[in-house]
């Protein structure tokens, strides 16, 4: 993890040094022969020429969408390839009621869901505008502007204070004029790497394209371009995310049910009505056709994925609110079911700003005493964290420096003379004068060997340093000299910084994981720090180095496992957190992603969703699906009630529309096979469009919210479905043969019975799918069941009045029908709530396992009891342990009690 090494020797006791750890790139052999350009002269224009035609132009490869294509993107997938069909056979048979229909209701969603996902940015754009645009770079002998995208492998080039690194490259330790130069660069590579303090970077390693060079002046020769950076890198990775949402493949599996049940269903049934009426004008086959076309429209659930989007589109407004914004719509859904959360450290879980912690102090020096000599030796204007950290810090603490006239006086206190920090002797100095007592006083910071030497060696302040730095802390050392004495220094103690966790961080980790979400940090900082940090925000401290991730002598399986057992990630790069991601999906979860920089950008396109939060970069912000307007993670957690909120009543029309349609085809089957009876189409047509938009307003409905991560389990949705259905299906033949044998009401009256019955029952249904419990423990939001009562009372006077007219098969059925069949309906929803209630309560996994048991369910059992096992005989483990342990600690507590 860390190397120990000498650095020098105060009395018995020596400074620990902390070995900075970081990933080098690999350069091949062929490359590695291009890099030794002459750094007098550079590369000449044939060289450039050549290698250019080989490794192609500095830049990152564009990808454009074209907007249209997106567009007609969303009249794709199984519901919306069926209800084409449908359209095209509506145009056929000359249905043109149905057919504006049908083609409005894909039109509406497809706009639906361009409207909200087209304000979403390529981050491939956004990532191409972290690049320097020119550079200086030594040409046939003479230092040359040059456009960036102009650099080739093996050119020489200028770097120095705040520059925009334009490629990857190697430090020669040069001077512009090609002297020897030994002084280190210091580098902010915290956009890539999420590193929060400066890099010092010696000859021969390597700086990233889009670091910024913060200090010092060196040649370096190019290594790598374009793509094959390390930036450009991170841009491949998003631009071969391009997989399917988890939504989509839901919403996949749910239609390639229905539809292949109804596509099954209508050509059994079109073959029988072609052989059974043949020879009839029944058994045209135009007539035939257009009543299979009434029973397909009527079967789809034509306004699934219309109801959705708008759930989904109101849920992004309820978010929006809470400054929370949806890019992509179905993020809203997915942030439900989010299991894990990765957040990035930097910037996203601290404040990505040095500052001052608990310092460490000697010789009755206070808190205070130490911020104002590390204020008089800081570097007015410098633009170094370090200096802005000790003077942010002095200036909100200090009463002296408060409500100041002038800012650029000290009261009490004046600077004779300053010298700025030199990297050679690694400390500033001043000379300040005592306007109290006129005496004469200095004042040294720097780094702690050489403040510790300058006041003739100190073992407790070796010790301190040695105990921040196994912490993470960056130490600075501050001496005074003492009384009437200007040459001898005495030491005041150790300034400690520290990139500190957001004041919210901790409480929000603690609400996510109250939530059921587990919050793993994944950052490109060293372990140290990964693991002070993971301590102060209460998260456990497995922290884990990227080699884990990578490492050749372990099975996938195994570092899957490790990495669902972490709670962190320490020293990454943007492909291992992207490769974190990714393991964390194998396994099946849902993983949710934050961050702010570049180096997040791969990992945030990944994730099952995205989430990039305030003051993030272009890169981030286009990459990611949902986008946070207020500082820190606080708003994550509203992110997720709300979004849990939103699940329930998708899930909620799901199992409605499922049982609906499995009703439907269950009853028209076996209704028109066995009896030859059929229903007019236009009554069809008005259960379609009515009970479908009286659904939309589910989207404004009270709901029951889950402490767990929501899951869309199919197996349990389809068969609650199918069994509501079933019972549905046998009160509909039980209203056929009771009005048309007891009864003897007319072919078209039971037409108008059967219409509303059909209307109805399932319908009512929705007031029991809303909640998982029973119906009247959550009541339902008042629009919501106005919407549903309504639609059914003008189902009622059509079916009372028969309003569409005997020439449409349609004759009144009188109010006492009308109202026994309402009445019915309610009464039966409320016995199927029992039913599906005692579903819930004695559903699980093992029973679907057993039920349907496929190859991956029947994998995932045998892990859950293996898992099972292990925790059952860890439990029993630790009980046996924990017995003489306690027996144990009340001896001891008797002993002392009696002595």
């Amino acid at each position: 993890m860390s190397a120990h090494d000498k650095d020098e020797k105060k009395g018995g006791v020596e400074f620990e040094e902390h070995q900075h750890v970081e990933h080098e790139d690999e350069i091949s052999p062929e490359l590695e022969q291009l890099l030794h350009t002459d750094p007098n002269n550079g590369l000449t224009t044939t060289e450039v020429a050549e290698r250019r035609d080989k490794f192609g132009y500095n830049e990152l490869p564009e990808k454009k969408t074209n907007p249209f294509l997106k567009f007609f993107g969303y009249f794709t997938g199984p519901i919306s390839y069926l209800i084409e069909i449908a359209c095209i056979i509506a145009a056929v048979v000359g249905d043109w009621i149905d057919f504006g229909i049908i083609l409005a209701l894909l039109i509406i969603n497809a706009v639906i869901g361009y409207i909200e996902e087209a304000k979403a940015e390529s981050a491939l754009d956004a990532l191409r505008q972290t690049l320097a645009l020119k550079t200086r770079s030594w040409r046939g002998g003479e230092l040359v502007e040059v456009d960036v995208k102009d650099l080739v492998p093996g050119d020489v080039i200028v770097l120095r204070i705040g520059d925009i690194v334009p490629a990857d490259a190697r430090i020669l330790g040069l001077g512009v004029n090609g002297e020897e130069n030994d002084t280190e660069l210091m580098i902010d590579q915290s956009g890539l790497t999420g590193e929060s303090l400066l890099v010092p970077k010696k000859k021969g390693q390597t700086v990233y394209s889009s670091s910024i060079v913060k200090q010092g002046q060196q040649l370096a020769v190019v290594t790598k371009t374009g793509s094959d950076t390390f930036i450009g890198r991170a841009a491949n990775l998003i631009a071969i995310t391009a997989e399917e949402g988890h939504f989509q493949k839901i919403i996949g599996k749910i239609g390639n049910v229905l539809i292949w049940s109804t596509v099954v269903l209508v050509i059994i049934v079109f073959i029988y009505q072609m052989v059974h009426f043949r020879g009839t004008p029944e058994g045209n086959w135009k007539t035939v056709l257009e009543n299979c076309l009434v029973l397909t429209v009527a079967a789809i659930p034509v306004g699934l994925p219309t109801v959705m989007s708008v759930t989904m589109a109101v849920g992004a407004k309820q978010l929006a609110a809470k400054q929370v914004i949806v890019k992509r719509l179905t993020a809203v859904e997915e942030l439900a079911s989010v299991s894990v959360l990765c957040s990035d450290k930097t910037g996203t879980l601290t404040l990505n700003e040095l500052t001052f912690d608990k310092p460490w102090l000697t010789n009755n020096y206070t808190e205070d005493d130490i911020l104002l000599y590390s204020y008089l030796a800081a570097e007015p204007g410098a633009n170094d964290p370090i200096e802005s950290a000790v003077r942010r810090a002095a200036e909100s603490q200090l009463d002296i420096l408060k409500n100041r006239k002038n800012a650029r006086e000290i009261p009490g206190y004046k600077v004779t003379k300053f010298e700025p920090f030199n990297p050679v002797t690694k400390m500033t100095q001043a000379t300040i004068m005592d306007l109290a007592t006129n005496q004469p006083f200095c004042v040294a910071k720097g780094a702690p060997q050489v403040i510790t030497k300058l006041v003739g060696g100190d073992d407790d302040a070796v010790r301190a340093v040695n105990s921040l730095a196994r912490r993470g802390l960056r130490a600075l050392g501050v001496a005074r000299t003492v009384p009437g004495n200007e040459s001898k220094f005495e030491m005041v103690g150790m300034i400690s910084l520290l990139d500190p966790p957001r004041p919210d961080s901790l409480s929000t980790i603690a609400e996510c994981n109250a939530l059921g979400v587990d919050v793993k940090m994944i950052t490109g900082d060293q372990m140290i720090i990964a693991k002070e940090v993971a301590c102060r925000l209460g998260m456990g401290r497995v922290i884990l180095d990227a080699n884990h991730l990578v490492d050749p002598h372990k099975s996938e399986e195994e570092v899957t496992e490790h990495c669902v057992r972490a709670d962190g990630f320490a020293q990454v790069i943007p492909e291992h957190k992207y490769r974190v991601v990714e393991l964390l999906q194998n396994k099946g979860l849902l993983v949710g992603m934050t961050g702010d920089g570049v180096n997040d950008a791969p990992a945030l396109k990944k994730a099952d969703v995205g989430i990039a939060v305030e003051g993030c970069t272009d890169a981030a912000r286009s990459a990611a699906d949902i986008v946070l307007l207020a500082p820190g993670l606080s708003t994550i957690t509203d992110g997720i009630i709300t979004s849990r909120a939103i699940f329930q009543r998708l899930r909620s029309y799901a199992l409605y529309r499922i049982t609906s349609t499995i009703h439907f085809l269950i009853f028209m089957f076996i209704v028109t096979l066995v009896e030859d009876w059929t229903m007019p189409a236009v009554l069809l047509i008005m259960i379609c469009v009515l009970n479908d938009a009286a659904t939309l307003v589910i989207s404004v409905d009270n709901t029951q919210i889950s402490e767990r991560p929501d899951k869309w389990r199919i197996g349990q949705l389809l068969t609650l479905s199918f069994v509501l259905a079933v019972l549905l299906a046998a009160l509909s033949f039980g209203h056929f043969y009771v009005a048309r044998d007891v009864f003897h009401v007319t072919d078209n009256e039971l037409h108008s019975i059967m219409y509303l019955h059909i209307s109805s029952a399932p319908h009512f249904v929705i007031f029991s799918t809303r909640v998982p419990g029973y119906w009247y423990q959550n009541i339902p939001n008042w629009i919501f069941t106005t919407c549903i009562i309504g639609t059914q009372i003008v189902a009622l006077f059509f079916s009372v009045y028969g309003i569409f007219g005997e020439h449409e098969g349609v004759a009144p059925c009188g109010y006492g029908w009308g109202f026994a069949v309402l009445g019915i309906s309610l009464v039966y929803f409320m016995l199927l709530d029992v039913v599906k209630v005692q579903i819930f309560k004695y559903w699980s996994f093992e029973m679907t396992a057993k039920a349907v048991p496929t190859k991956k369910r029947r994998a995932k059992l045998a892990d859950r009891k293996m898992d099972a096992e292990k925790k059952e005989f860890l439990s029993e483990a630790w009980s046996k342990m924990s017995k003489p342990i306690e027996a144990y600690s009340i001896a001891v507590a008797f002993q002392n009690y009696s002595s």
